[in-house]
């Protein structure tokens, strides 16, 4: 059976996620800018890198190499095809993170973002330990109604699938968790968006 994130299309999802009404993949955008301007490494893996949202604030002369992991193929095309000016310095992994994480490499850092919410925090916690980060940035999203997770659009009935992987996220629940797995939580970060909802940014390092 496959992922249903494996059957959503790349249009549906950038354009659901850019409509005015819901307005995340500009927010994770200039979020995604200060992930990677507030660590000082060369290497960096992004889970769910989807089609790339964010890698054009990716400077060749700070990172040498940035893994960019996600389930779906079809999106890593694209996100290549639409940063191959990093050459070398990407590298595209199609991975089921929740039983093919021990396929992925180490990396310094970690970025997930919009992504726990679709392996849990248990699989999360999992890669983690796989990948040995000295320093891991996630970005989770906080619904005040937590039965209407996904904002109405024109695009809704492309996400009908996710009801079966969906989990509803907590600051609390994924910080124990990693404080569990040995990291120390560092700042915390809250954009809000439209329909009652916002994108918490949690940091956390070694």
């Amino acid at each position: 059976m496959k992922n249903p994130w494996e059957e959503i299309n790349l249009d549906d999802y950038e354009n659901h996620m850019n409509l005015e009404s819901v307005n995340q993949i500009p927010t994770l955008n200039a979020m995604m800018k200060k992930q990677f301007d507030d660590r000082d490494v060369d290497n960096v893996m992004i889970l769910g890198v989807a089609g790339g949202n964010g890698l054009e604030h990716i400077r060749p002369e700070k990172f040498k190499k940035v893994y960019g992991i996600d389930i779906n193929e079809e999106y890593l095309k694209v996100a290549a095809e639409r940063y191959a000016y990093l050459g070398e310095v990407l590298e595209c992994i199609k991975a089921d993170l929740i039983t093919e994480a021990d396929k992925l490499p180490s990396t310094d850092y970690l970025i997930a973002n919009l992504l726990i919410e679709y392996i849990g925090v248990e699989a999360f916690v999992n890669v983690v330990q796989k990948t040995h980060p000295k320093y891991v940035s996630c970005i989770i999203q906080i619904n005040l109604d937590p039965e209407n997770w996904v904002s109405d659009s024109p695009y809704i009935h492309a996400f009908d699938g996710l009801d079966a992987v969906h989990h509803q996220m907590d600051t609390l629940s994924l910080s124990s968790a990693m404080t569990d797995a040995g990291y120390r939580k560092g700042p915390e970060y809250t954009e809000a968006l439209p329909n009652g909802k916002a994108l918490v940014r949690l940091d956390f390092l070694v």
